[in-house]
This record gives C-alpha cells, structure tokens and sequence, in this order.
C-alpha cells in the first residue's frame, strides 16, 4: 500500500496520468460528435457521458500538481469516472451478448473504461470529498439520467435499442451505488496528504 501511494504522489506519474486524460477526453468528445450535432443545446453537456467525466478528473490532477484539492470536482470526477467506465464496460460485454461478436474497438473501449474506473478509485485516499460535494455530483450523475432515459439523449449503442428501458433502470441503480461507493470510501475514511 505504502509503494502505490508513493506511485500515485510521484509528479512524473500523476504529468503521465494527466497527459492520457487530456488525451482520452479529446478523443472522447470526438467520438461523440456525430451525437453532440444531433442534440438539442440544452443538452448538450448532459451528452458526452465519459469524456465529461474524464475531464472532470482532468482538472482533479491539475489540483493534485498544484498540491490542492478541489473537493467539489473531486466528487463529480469519482462518482462519474466509476458510474460511466463501468457503464461502457457492461454495455460493449452486452453488445457482444446481443450480436455475437465483437469489433476491436470494442476492446479498446472495454481497456479505456475499465481505467477509468479503476484511476477514479485509486486516488481516493487523496480526495478532500464532504458530504455536501457528493450531494452536488449526486444531483449531477441522477439529473444526467433523467436527460439520458426520459429525454432519450443517451449514448448511442444501435443493437442495445430494445433494452433501453432495461438499461435505463440498471443505469440509475449504477449511478446510486457509485454515490454509495462514494460516500464510504471518500466521505467516512482517512485521507492522505498529495
């Protein structure tokens, strides 16, 4: 435990992690371009799921090289890295169970993620997170489902269309355990200094 919280502290790690989610956000938010054209603009920041929340997270590591905590985007970038990289990854194993095969990017999708979720978690021993930051991404994460599911403005998975109520309600359930998750591993623990 000790190594990996001196890995997470190094700055050359924390530059290295920084560069990968610039890059990632990009390319995130251009794979949702043809979606974003299609969107109303009162919803266009609910959309972008993932690069939103890999931004959010961005800004958590600009916080972390300055040696500060910005709690409030903390909250979002936890609660949204988890909720929406474990989403992809259970929506890309879902399509393959519809179709029967699965495309390399896919993999690519599943890989990218599952990080996401994973380095969301990792820094929770450096999260300066209090309950009212959690109430504020949890209004956050809920309210982009009620954009998602009523207002129809999800990402798009074409094979997954007629299982949009299915995933709509597993989606919620995903966004209140991510909250839970949130508040017992960044609200209720110890934290260590970055």
């Amino acid at each position: 435990m000790k190594f990996l919280i001196q890995i997470l502290r190094n700055r050359l790690f924390l530059w290295l992690l920084l560069g990968i989610n610039v890059l990632g956000t990009i390319y995130g938010y251009i794979w949702y371009g043809w979606q974003l054209a299609e969107t109303p603009v009162q919803f266009l920041v609910f959309v972008p799921d993932s690069p939103t929340a890999s931004l959010f997270f961005v800004f958590v590591l600009v916080a972390f090289l300055f040696n500060k905590n910005w709690p409030f985007l903390e909250a979002l970038a936890i609660v949204t890295l988890f909720k929406y990289g474990l989403w992809a990854v259970i929506m890309n194993i879902l399509v393959y169970g519809v179709t029967g095969n699965i495309h390399w990017s896919s993999y690519l999708l599943i890989f990218s993620h599952a990080g996401m979720a994973i380095q969301g978690l990792l820094y929770v021993p450096f999260y300066k997170i209090k309950i009212f930051h959690l109430v504020v991404a949890a209004l956050w994460i809920l309210h982009n489902d009620v954009i998602d599911y009523v207002f129809n403005m999800m990402p798009r998975y074409s094979v997954l269309d007629l299982y949009l109520s299915e995933i709509g309600y597993f989606s919620f359930w995903l966004s209140i355990f991510s909250i839970i998750l949130t508040y017992k591993l960044c609200v209720k623990e110890k934290h260590f200094k970055l």
